[in-house]
């Protein structure tokens, strides 16, 4: 039994994960197996971004906005937060992209889009104008 990567993706996957568990070593597809423990890794720092950016959004609606600030808008950032927080608590190493300049600014990038769509305001500032620290502080908001 050799099920094609290309083919059908599930099937591989399980078949991998049989040939581990009865040491059928000789039978891994080791190229492909890297790909997917990479993906995994990509997945889990993407599902990050995501939360990031609605929070950061939600964050600048609130700022530039204060007339429309609402309980929705936070219970958003709670939920955000607390998803956050959860999330790096179980993959820790998602820590390091908090403090990795690169990385906020693409995700601030995409905050500042979800921001402008939302409220047709487009004098965001450039740069991320606050610290991640404080973003991810449980009551902390943006005057």
């Amino acid at each position: 039994m050799t099920t094609s990567y290309d083919t059908d993706v599930v099937a591989w996957a399980n078949e991998q994960a049989l040939y581990i568990r009865t040491g059928s070593f000789n039978k891994l597809d080791l190229e492909h197996l890297a790909d997917e423990i990479e993906d995994v890794g990509k997945s889990e720092k993407r599902e990050l971004a995501s939360r990031m950016s609605v929070l950061l959004a939600h964050l600048l609606k609130w700022q530039f906005q204060p007339a429309k600030q609402s309980k929705s808008w936070q219970r958003t950032i709670k939920e955000q937060r607390r998803a956050i927080q959860l999330h790096i608590k179980s993959v820790p190493s998602l820590k390091t992209a908090l403090t990795n300049a690169d990385w906020v600014d693409a995700i601030y990038s995409d905050a500042v889009s979800i921001a402008i769509n939302e409220t047709g305001f487009d004098a965001f500032a450039e740069d991320c104008p606050w610290l991640m620290s404080d973003v991810l502080t449980d009551d902390w908001l943006p005057a």
